[in-house]
């Protein structure tokens, strides 16, 4: 303190020989005491005024004097030395003058420092007011800065506003007792008027909250809203704020039965709604709307898709991303159904037509499943759910493989030509790259079936530098682990052995457990180097131990387990599309440790497929068949093995020469879907049967280019040139150029409008360009900006509408796209204060 009195009487003995100082308080006596100033006579005045007089007007009519006063300063009447001090200075040491001087402000701000003194008390608000505190600020500037400070606010007004708001959500109001204690309480609610329009009689932080939620949604659903247009372009600003999430969620589930949200929304047609997420309850009857339509089929699958997308950016999509994703593929699942034709001429062309269209169905059928599970809402989606099942079920799974099972039926032996069989698989698709003497990895997931695979087809696919194509081979039957992995081994003769294990022979030599199946592997090709491994023992290499396992094999077989693991245990049936999601991601972490090990060529196939249904077997759904035979050595769900077996209306039967098998060991298989009955075994997940489900079998080929591969869609502003903007909104329509594939990928943008200062003048939207559709039309985005307060002190100035995109995983955003516009707007037809 003491430095800054020197400095300021310093300041003033520049300019005056004698500088007065009255210490009303008395605070300062030891600070007059402890001034050491050079060339100036300090002296205090007590009754002495005409000694004093004498001394400094009289005897030293050139020296420089200091004169204090501890008390109050006299009235002018009775002031003697008045004449003196009006021809000189007073040095103000109250504690406003020590403040304003601290922060370097000019003697007009000492109204707003004494009016709010409470703030200047504190010596932490006083540090953190300096740091902010500019040459230019007006009064409401300063006052809207110590507003921030006091909510520990680090932007606008509009950052107070949230900052009060995420108190009262807490329940707490600390700041707002702050705010009152040093009288900024009136400015905070002049701003909320001006800026705002909200202006009540008796104005709460509560009372706004809600208020603002009421404006915000009338004006959403067509009615005139409450509050300016400011407060709804705050409003999205601070529901889309990441850090604001649950306190925006809170106040909206707090005040969504204040206002009869729920009853309001019964109301109104669903449609009206695919724009607003202001309240939780608004996904709600969308989704329940969605559901009910869906299920009556009396919506196009196009506008279910397009809502759903749109449903992306909803505040709530997180919540609730299961039940729009199951929604979604119940619409692709529906139209997929109504154009489905199950025919077929052999059964090489019922496989071709299968890996080509069919598969779709199951595919779409799985999700769907899969997200409904996920939801965890069975209630809400029990008629959709009911509706999908039928249709698969009845209308597809047992139309499709009745079909097929007449060409089954007639066929003399197990064979699609020109589709290769499975049992060469080692053979043409191994050899293909041995016969160039290149390495390759082979991954074999048990029941991965071929709809999973072309999935996880386009997962690789999307990778960068990855490329990969899959075709069908015609599955081994009966369709079940012990042959399905045998055939993919180098073989000559398979035959089952001739007991109750169900375990194959390769050349003689048992299939099962992995060191056989490693001995058969080393039989392959002369002079290849090979081996076997399972999945997680690869996975748990470091990466010196999965190069040098690479670079010391030709071959390399790795076993995956986890569909077949789950499906086949009754149990756990249930839960085999959650492992079909988790074995995606699995093969695609095999690939990559596989490629960084730096093996270029992979192949992913799997031993049989399956057939599953989500709901509880029927009982038509199980064989009437009788099984008979002189000797039954196995029976399954989906085969009986045995000797001098009988076939019948219900069982087609196989010799070992009709499934290209060695040996004396017969198949009798149940036609289409039907399950044979068998205690203790899960009914819902099946294999072993000649269904296209179980024997088309996929073999996935990648490779790992050198170069990149992948890029985003490109997205354009349409009709931005030369346009002025002439109210306080404008609709804009963002164009993505080309569909998204694989290789062409989708791009997230952030689009606001701003001043060429940098400032944000708008709302902000955040939008998903992942269109896929070759219908240019189709892969437009409307939007309309809402212009800010702000927007008015660049008015008849250049803006600029920009497109940003996100840095990675980071906060940090580029520019992408920009367009200019001219800013010219009327006022007074915009707003209403």
């Amino acid at each position: 303190m003491l430095d800054r009195i020197t400095k300021g009487l310093d300041g003033h003995f520049d300019k005056h020989r004698i500088v007065f100082w009255y210490d009303p308080g008395r605070e300062f006596r030891a600070a007059f005491d402890g001034l050491a100033l050079s060339r100036v006579t300090k002296i205090e005045v007590v009754n002495t005024e005409f000694a004093v007089k004498h001394r400094i007007l009289r005897e030293f009519p050139k020296d420089q004097f200091l004169l204090y006063w501890e008390g109050p300063r006299p009235a002018d009447i009775d002031n003697w030395l008045l004449d003196v001090e009006l021809a000189n200075v007073v040095f103000k040491t109250d504690q406003v003058a020590i403040w304003l001087s601290d922060l370097g402000l000019p003697i007009g701000f000492e109204d707003l420092v004494r009016e709010h003194q409470e703030f200047f008390r504190s010596s932490r608000r006083m540090e953190k007011l300096k740091t902010v505190i500019r040459g230019d600020d007006t009064k409401p500037a300063l006052r809207l800065k110590m507003l921030a400070l006091c909510t520990g606010a680090d932007g606008g007004f509009d950052t107070v506003v949230e900052a009060l708001l995420t108190e009262h959500a807490e329940g707490r109001d600390d700041s707002l007792r702050v705010i009152g204690r040093i009288g900024l309480d009136i400015f905070l609610w002049e701003q909320m008027a001006r800026i705002f329009g909200y202006r009540p009689e008796r104005p709460s932080i509560g009372d706004f909250a809600i208020t603002l939620f009421k404006s915000c949604y009338q004006s959403a659903v067509g009615g005139e809203p409450i509050l300016t247009s400011d407060a709804l372009v705050f409003f999205r600003r601070w529901k889309n704020n990441r850090n604001a999430g649950e306190i925006f969620a809170k106040l909206a589930a707090d005040y969504a039965e204040a206002l009869g949200i729920a009853e309001d929304l019964a109301k109104r047609d669903f449609r009206t709604l695919i724009e607003i997420d202001y309240f939780e309850e608004v996904d709600r009857a969308i989704i329940r709307a969605l559901v009910r339509e869906v299920s009556a089929q009396t919506v196009a699958q196009a506008d279910v898709l397009s809502w759903v997308r749109q449903r992306r950016q909803s505040h709530w999509y997180g919540a609730y991303r299961d039940l729009y994703e199951a929604i979604g593929f119940a619409a692709e699942f529906q139209q997929a159904m109504a154009q489905v034709a199950l025919g077929m001429a052999s059964l090489a062309d019922g496989v071709q037509r299968y890996a080509k269209s069919w598969f779709r169905i199951d595919q779409l059928y799985r999700k769907f499943i899969w997200h409904m599970q996920k939801s965890g809402q069975a209630t809400l989606m029990r008629e959709l759910s009911e509706q999908v099942e039928n249709h698969y079920v009845n209308s597809y799974l047992l139309r499709l493989n009745e079909a097929w099972q007449a060409h089954v039926d007639g066929a003399e032996s197990w064979s699609a030509a020109p589709i290769p069989a499975q049992r060469v698989f080692y053979r043409e698709h191994v050899g293909e790259f041995r016969r160039r003497d290149q390495k390759i990895c082979v991954i074999i997931s048990d029941a991965l079936r071929y709809e999973i695979a072309e999935e996880l087809l386009g997962r690789i696919r999307s990778l960068d530098r990855y490329e990969a194509a899959i075709e069908p081979v015609f599955g081994s039957l009966p369709s079940y682990t012990q042959l399905g992995m045998a055939s993919l081994l180098p073989n000559d003769n398979l035959q089952i052995a001739d007991n109750d294990t169900a375990t194959v022979l390769v050349d003689g030599q048992s299939s099962q457990g992995l060191e056989n199946r490693k001995k058969i592997l080393a039989k392959g090709r002369p002079g290849d180097r090979t081996t076997a491994l399972k999945a997680e023992e690869l996975m748990g290499l470091d990466k010196d131990q999965a190069r040098a396992l690479v670079r010391d094999h030709d071959v390399i077989y790795v076993y995956h387990n986890l569909i077949d693991a789950i499906g086949d245990k009754q149990v756990s049936e249930e839960r085999v599309f959650e492992a079909a999601e988790d074995t995606i991601e699995e093969i695609v972490r095999l690939v990559k440790k596989l490629n960084g090990a730096n093996a270029a060529n992979m192949i992913v196939t799997a031993d049989h497929g399956f057939i599953y249904q989500h709901r509880p077997i029927e009982e038509s759904d199980f064989s009437s068949a009788q099984v008979e035979g002189d000797a039954i050595l196995y029976r399954d769900r989906r085969f009986i093995l045995g000797h001098g077996l009988k076939a019948n209306h219900g069982l087609r039967l196989f010799t070992p020469a009709q499934a290209s098998l060695q040996g004396s060991v017969e198949v009798l298989i149940p036609k289409s879907i039907n399950r044979l009955r068998r205690q203790g075994s899960g009914s819902r997940f099946v294999h072993g049967g000649a269904t296209l489900q179980e024997v088309v079998v996929p073999v996935v080929k990648i490779n790992k280019k050198r170069q990149s591969d992948t890029s985003a869609v490109e997205v354009e502003i349409i009709g931005s040139s030369n346009q002025m903007i002439t109210s306080s909104q404008i609709s804009v329509r963002f164009y993505q150029a080309t569909a998204v594939t694989e290789k062409t990928q989708s791009r997230q943008l952030r689009a606001g409008i701003y001043a060429q200062s940098g400032e944000l003048i708008s709302d902000s939207h955040d939008l998903v360009f992942d269109f896929r559709s070759d219908n240019p039309r189709e892969r437009e985005i409307p939007i309309r900006f809402l212009l800010s307060r702000q927007a008015d002190a660049f008015n008849d100035q250049e803006v600029i509408l920009k497109l940003e995109e996100r840095h990675g995983e980071t906060s940090h955003f580029r520019e992408y796209r920009t367009a200019r516009y001219r800013l010219k707007r009327s006022f007074s037809n915009d707003f209403d204060f």
